[in-house]
């Protein structure tokens, strides 16, 4: 392998880790548009096996060929980079600039359903169902209500094999998956936390976590795969309806419509920016939100012509990772 696609492997692999910190972005959806994503499915569903017969006739050698263990080695490095600059620079753009960033988001993702919705090779009428079932269950995920996250052990590992294999899928991210469970702001600090002072009960959860994912990734990838190899016009339908369906959630100015007083049980509808302000964030959960048009965001600031030049932003950011894509 060269020393110039060993990089390139490492910056889609940032890219993917990136993503996958933010609610709504998916990490599967960088795989696709950067001309990787078949190729990981495969290398990942090799963890079985082809590994074990692999190993039994060449060693460790035939083990490495057959789980593709360069592509992945590079492609994970690159994750974990990316993963732990969007845990301490993404979180931070999310708390101060969140609109111009979900609107950088909208774009990524709408010009990512653009480019995945050209792989259709075929519009029959299995591909349309396919494109309508994808975007009406990506949109019902997005209007979920996030439940009480947990730190049982069980539920950890539950979490992690959920949240791991919406990775493969292009359009549901795992950290969104993780927000609704409830788990995603657990997660994240209990990770930032364990970095910081390698506390012994934070790295028996986040490695309980890691094995969930492990389980997750492996079994989800052999159904991907499969569908691959049998209905790909039709699976790529579905992943396309899945982007259309996520854009709800990236949708920069969104007002929060219902909240529970953590302090009191109850729960308190929202009309105005001054209603949302009686309370600390720390002591509320936000039920509901609805997408509304910059005139009517309740925010400080709809930083209108930012978001406009960040969308067009997330649009060129897949243009060029569809180009390196191509070159690979």
């Amino acid at each position: 392998m060269s020393s110039n696609t060993k990089m390139s492997l490492v910056l889609k692999g940032m890219a993917m880790g990136v993503a996958e910190i933010i609610p709504g972005v998916s990490g599967g959806t960088i795989a696709f548009i950067t001309g990787i994503y078949e190729e990981l499915i495969n290398s990942i569903k090799s963890f079985g096996p082809e590994a074990i017969v692999g190993f039994k006739n060449y060693g460790f050698k035939g083990l490495w060929t057959a789980i593709n263990g360069n592509f992945l080695l590079w492609l994970f490095a690159g994750m974990a980079v990316g993963i732990l600059c969007g845990i301490f620079g993404i979180t931070y753009l999310l708390e101060h600039f969140p609109e111009p960033l979900w609107a950088f988001f909208f774009g990524l993702i709408l010009a990512s359903a653009l480019y995945i919705g050209k792989q259709i090779e075929n519009w029959n009428l299995a591909a349309i169902i396919g494109i309508i079932t994808g975007a009406v269950v990506a949109f019902t995920i997005t209007t979920i209500s996030p439940a009480e996250g947990s730190m049982h052990l069980g539920y950890v590992f539950l979490s992690g094999t959920i949240a791991i294999s919406a990775l493969l899928l292009p359009g549901i991210s795992g950290s969104f998956i993780l927000l609704i469970m409830g788990m995603y702001s657990l997660i994240v600090s209990l990770l930032k936390d364990t970095l910081s002072t390698f506390d012994l009960s934070g790295i028996v959860t986040i490695g309980v976590f890691a094995l969930g994912c492990l389980t997750g990734l492996l079994g989800f990838s052999r159904v991907l795969s499969w569908l691959f190899k049998n209905y790909k016009n039709t699976t790529m339908a579905v992943l396309t309806g899945f982007l259309i369906g996520a854009l709800n959630k990236v949708w920069p100015w969104r007002n929060i419509t219902a909240i529970l007083d953590k302090e009191t049980g109850n729960i308190e509808q929202i009309a105005s920016l001054k209603e949302l302000g009686k309370f600390s964030p720390d002591e509320i959960k936000i039920l509901s939100e609805t997408n509304v048009m910059p005139a009517k965001y309740l925010g400080l600031d709809p930083w209108f012509t930012v978001c406009i030049i960040t969308f067009l932003l997330g649009m060129v950011v897949v243009l060029g990772l569809e180009k390196l894509g191509s070159k690979s």
